[in-house]
């Protein structure tokens, strides 16, 4: 079982996406962190002119078992489907766990 499993992305909006919705997004984005299992979440803009991407976000899991429950949560799929999908042009999402260097 994996521990402290970080989940984090990097994505921009559609160009017609206007700042309403954009702060709607961020706000149900936000909300995700009130779900069991959900640890030090954090939004952030993008600041590198090396890609295109606009903002990020990240969240750490305790293991593999509460990353799951939370995949299939209602709530998360309801940001999925009325947020993100509607929202988010490009991204880039990526799941890793620390490695222990000897």
């Amino acid at each position: 079982m994996n521990i402290n499993i970080r989940h984090a992305g990097i994505f921009k909006f559609k160009t017609n996406v206007t700042d309403q919705e954009k702060q709607a997004f961020f706000t149900a984005l936000k909300n995700l962190e009130q779900l069991e299992g959900v640890q030090k979440m954090e939004i952030s803009k993008q600041i590198s002119t090396k890609n295109a991407f606009e903002y990020g976000f990240s969240m750490e899991f305790a293991n593999d078992d509460v990353y799951e429950a939370y995949n299939i949560h209602p709530q998360h799929d309801a940001f999925v489907k009325n947020y993100w999908l509607k929202y988010v042009e490009d991204f880039m999402e990526i799941d890793t766990v620390q490695m222990n260097i000897l």
